[in-house]
């Protein structure tokens, strides 16, 4: 595995998952002198809506908006127009092959840095999910089908559970970006106590093939913030150096 020139506090995609624009703020400048990127999700940009993902651009950080659009596919297009020359780095499409197609359609011809992602199944969902869906097969393997669908499209990259990083990336080579979320510091790893279903550690992900890893709860619910940061850093550099001499 080839790693990308990312810089260290660029790794770890700070969620902002929060309902005040204020509060989204007072954690960007709480952090911001070992971070420097942040998730804009669904209740921040409803609450917010572009100033506050405006707001961190300007102060010189980078901004994944995941809003997994999911709709048809003339929809999605027009709101994948309303990111373009905004400063944003990552956004987030969810659907099947037309909706993908949209989204990328939108973003033809520009030269803003904007890259998208596709959504190839949730953290929250889990094999019984697939069952109680009529699914067959395993959640790997449709990670695996809709990356790889996703990858001939277009699409820069994925947002995928760690646990399917490493077929990804052994699959699909070096060129796809995998961003991975639902990841737990090492010591909360068996007691995340959320909705998350499909966790792991960050120099975990990092070694199966992650680019990036968003982390939200085990960092704004914690009682020392920056030590947490610090210690998912020096967890993914330690697997990046491993990675390197492998």
């Amino acid at each position: 595995m080839k790693n990308k020139d990312i810089p260290l506090e660029e790794r770890i995609i700070l969620a902002l998952d929060v309902a005040e624009p204020e509060l989204a703020k007072e954690w960007v400048r709480k952090t911001e002198a070992k971070i420097g990127f942040y998730k804009v999700g669904l209740q921040l940009f409803l609450a917010g809506w572009f100033d506050i993902v405006d707001w961190i651009i300007d102060r010189g950080h980078k901004v994944m908006v995941d809003l997994k659009f999911f709709d048809i596919p003339e929809t999605v297009k027009l709101a994948m127009m309303q990111l373009r020359d905004r400063g944003v780095t990552f956004a987030t499409v969810h659907g099947n092959d037309p909706i993908i197609r949209a989204a990328l359609e939108a973003g033809s011809g520009r030269d803003d840095g904007l890259k998208i992602l596709a959504v190839t199944v949730l953290t929250s969902f889990g094999e019984e999910d697939m069952r109680a869906m009529g699914m067959t097969g395993t959640i790997e393997e449709l990670v695996y089908f809709r990356a790889k669908r996703a990858l001939e499209l277009g699409c820069d990259g994925v947002v995928s559970s760690g646990l399917e990083a490493a077929r990804l990336r052994q699959g699909l080579g070096d060129k796809l970006l995998i961003v991975t979320p639902g990841i737990r510091p090492g010591a909360n790893i068996e007691d995340s106590g959320d909705d998350q279903t499909r966790i792991m550690t960050a120099s975990r992900a990092m070694a199966n093939g992650a680019d990036y890893v968003v982390v939200g709860r085990p960092i704004t619910r914690a009682a020392e913030p920056l030590a947490v940061i610090s210690g998912l850093q020096e967890e993914i550099g330690v697997a990046l150096r491993a990675a390197c001499n492998s």
